[in-house]
């Protein structure tokens, strides 16, 4: 073929990592196709590439025999020797066949082939790419909406599509945030939900609404969660109202919920900004799944927790001003509790625990045994 072709090839392969060898696969075949168009058939055509130079030679093979009865595919003798001396009867010889001399069609059959396989190709390289970023965060532009017209006339968006530099993804009615904008040309953060291989081309689902997308904005504020120090242990979340974090730290001297809170609460902020100023609790999870509760029910205030593992509920008494914080607007906050430690609570005034004589059902040994030896622990520190 020539350099320019290599060069084009290679700029393909850089950028959209279309390997070039499916390209020069790709022109072979489109060959071979105009071949069989234009002559009617291409069992015997031959096409020889130099897939490192680009250039390439079409032959017709054809058997050497007495008598022509198929001039695709036969040759005579005389006209065998000026191409091979060699030539005899039975043997085959190779016809060099000019590609220019086929017609607009066969061209054009050609040229569909080698956009289709480039279009593949492409494709390919898209789902690869965003496949590796599967259950990730993404950084996209909103580029169009996709509505929906009511009985009553009025329309709805449904989906958004958005631009993620090298592909186009989808923000499905069911994993957006209610409420949010999403306006064409905003930049804005994804959570990359799933990324289909089809036949039409990859399909990237995102979402803005998962538990997932607060835990991945976090991993990428805070380095310590980053770097293994602090972990994340469990998440619950209302999309655009508001998200409770449990988390850890695996280092005695770095404090888990200081170090996702930030400077001046610099990284909490961030993330608080990037959700549209959606509440973010952060509370230190515990092995201990009464103390984890308790730490849960922030910002309320807790007298005892009761917990019967076996059930996988617990008993939460507050103060009586304090049962309507315990408890959030509408239950949100104890219903994210549950959500975040995975046990079914029941919270109770410490009025009503008395008048249902709950005080005198719950053992409180444990609970004061704790107490002294977090009292005893403080001592100690204050002593040294």
């Amino acid at each position: 073929m020539n350099t320019e072709l290599m060069e084009a090839l290679n700029v393909l392969e850089k950028e959209k990592n279309i390997r070039k060898e499916v390209v020069l696969k790709a022109i072979e075949e489109s060959l071979v196709q105009a071949c069989k168009h234009h002559f009617g058939k291409s069992d015997n055509i031959v096409v020889n590439m130099d897939y490192n130079t680009g250039e390439y030679e079409i032959n017709m093979a054809k058997e050497v025999v007495e008598n022509v009865e198929d001039q695709q595919t036969q040759i005579s003798l005389p006209n065998a020797k000026i191409l091979d001396k060699r030539a005899v009867y039975g043997s085959t010889v190779y016809v060099k066949v000019n590609s220019k001399e086929f017609g607009r069609i066969a061209a054009q059959i050609a040229k569909a082939i080698i956009l289709q396989k480039l279009r593949e190709e492409e494709n390919r390289a898209v789902y690869e790419r965003y496949k590796l970023m599967e259950r990730d965060l993404v950084s996209g532009v909103i580029s169009r909406h996709f509505e929906r017209r009511g009985e009553d006339g009025k329309s709805t968006t449904v989906n958004v599509s958005v631009n993620l530099g090298k592909a186009e993804a989808t923000l499905m009615a069911g994993e957006q945030i209610k409420g949010e904008e999403y306006k064409v040309n905003t930049r804005m953060k994804f959570y990359v939900v799933e990324v289909k291989d089809l036949p039409k081309g990859p399909k990237i689902l995102l979402s803005r609404s998962r538990p997932e997308l607060v835990k991945r904005l976090f991993e990428a504020e805070v380095a310590e969660i980053k770097d293994g120090t602090v972990e994340i242990k469990a998440i619950s979340r209302e999309a655009g109202s508001r998200t409770k974090m449990a988390v850890c730290s695996h280092d005695e001297n770095v404090d888990a919920v200081g170090a996702c809170v930030g400077v001046n609460s610099s990284r909490v902020n961030a993330v608080v900004d990037e959700l549209g100023g959606e509440k973010i609790d952060i509370i230190n999870w515990d092995e201990n799944a009464a103390q984890f509760i308790e730490n849960a029910l922030s910002p309320s205030k807790v007298i005892f927790v009761a917990v019967d593992d076996d059930e996988h509920s617990a008993l939460v008494v507050v103060p009586d001003s304090q049962l309507s914080l315990a408890i959030g607007k509408a239950g949100q906050n104890a219903r994210l509790t549950a959500k975040l430690t995975g046990y079914k609570i029941d919270i109770k005034s410490e009025s009503q625990a008395e008048e249902e004589g709950l005080f005198d059902e719950i053992d409180f040994s444990a609970a004061e045994e704790t107490e002294q030896s977090e009292e005893t622990a403080q001592d100690n520190e204050v002593q040294e």
